[in-house]
């Protein structure tokens, strides 16, 4: 458990969230380009899914497009859509192919691991990229503070309750082979489990859910919830597809915005929700500065340049299973609550028009969204 503080945005905030520990070099400027490599340069990148979310094909891969080619870096993209064999098969090609360095998001640590491996074994770096492969041999890592993202999660949840004593709680958790997702349950549980303990709380069950499947998610919740006599008065939803799936099912039961519901990645979708107000709250995590930052990793370790990645990389995150540090930037997260929806359109996150849908013009209108 890590204690301390649970304050809602560590040092070094503001919009631009800059990274964590921010080194005496700074902040990484997503905008200035690093001396390039040579033009041209391959750089492979396997991102994991689009069932999850639909921030991996919505704002991840044009982003890291965008990030590499202002590298001068020649990025081959692909996504692997769930499936470990595919994954697996990307990652041959791509080091067949001559990349320079690999950069991976896998759902699957053991996958991840043994991607890495391989490009290792021919020389290739690897940067695990939003997800640290545990058990791997990735050089760097590039994420969020994923315990902080949880302990926001935890935090609003509990904020929502206070005035409800033995408030009964169902914990919708993403998939038990992503490390991420065990960060995030780390930080809830690191805020929630005190207020179990107490008798404030009361946890109904918590539940991971297999390749974070929207689907298997909302069953699973409406089983849990139909065995409960249908009571529930909040839920931890890991992430906004999740959430989508809960509040379905809570409307069928006429629950839906009678229960604060979390989430996570402030999808178009999600702030929707959020405006609705079937959900809670949602956190935003700036995917800008991760892609730029990975960018600019991948720059330097094309040229060889460890000690210019190293002063990026100034975070460390430990890798549990492999026992060994691992070099990282963990980039701060924000939460999001219906009077901080504008905050995401205004960091130009997502637009105002796939927020402010018709139903929602006149709430736009009031808090300022445009």
């Amino acid at each position: 458990m890590r204690s301390g503080s649970l304050a809602l945005i560590a040092a070094c905030t503001g919009l631009a969230l800059a990274v964590t520990a921010c080194s005496a070099d700074g902040p990484v400027d997503g905008n200035s380009p690093t001396a390039s490599p040579a033009v041209g340069t391959k750089v492979g990148v396997i991102l994991p899914e689009t069932t999850s979310s639909p921030r991996w094909e919505g704002f991840d891969k044009p982003l890291l497009a965008a990030a590499l080619k202002a590298e001068g870096l020649d990025a081959d993209i692909q996504n692997a859509q769930g499936d470990n064999q595919k994954f697996s098969t990307l990652a041959d090609g791509m080091i067949n192919d001559g990349v320079k360095v690999l950069i991976i998001a896998s759902t699957d640590s053991s996958v991840g691991a043994a991607v890495a491996s391989k490009a290792n074994a021919q020389g290739i770096p690897v940067i695990d990229y939003d997800r640290l492969n545990l058990g791997g041999s990735s050089e760097y890592y590039v994420s969020f503070d994923n315990v902080k993202v949880g302990e926001l999660q935890g935090t609003a949840l509990s904020a929502a309750l206070k005035d409800k004593k033995g408030a009964e709680v169902i914990q919708i958790e993403g998939a038990p082979t992503d490390n991420n997702a065990t960060q995030f349950t780390e930080g809830q549980e690191e805020v929630l489990e005190p207020l179990y303990a107490s008798g404030d709380l009361k946890l109904v069950q918590s539940q991971p859910i297999e390749k974070w499947d929207p689907v298997i998610g909302g069953t699973v919740f409406e089983q849990i919830l139909t065995r409960n006599a249908q009571k529930v008065d909040g839920v931890i939803a890991a992430n906004d597809t999740l959430a989508g799936a809960v509040i379905t099912v809570l409307k069928k039961f006429g629950l839906n915005g009678k229960v604060p519901v979390t989430g996570q990645d402030a999808t178009p979708e999600g702030l929707q929700a959020v405006l609705r107000g079937d959900q809670y709250m949602t956190v935003f995590k700036p995917v800008k500065e991760e892609a730029a930052t990975t960018a600019k990793l991948a720059a330097l370790l094309v040229k060889g340049d460890t000690a210019g990645a190293d002063r990026i990389a100034t975070a460390v995150s430990k890798d549990t299973t492999g026992n060994r540090d691992v070099k990282s930037v963990l980039l701060d997260a924000q939460l999001i609550t219906k009077d901080k929806v504008k905050t995401v359109v205004d960091a130009q996150a997502v637009t105002a028009s796939e927020v402010c849908v018709p139903e929602l013009a006149a709430i736009c209108t009031e808090l300022g969204i445009k």
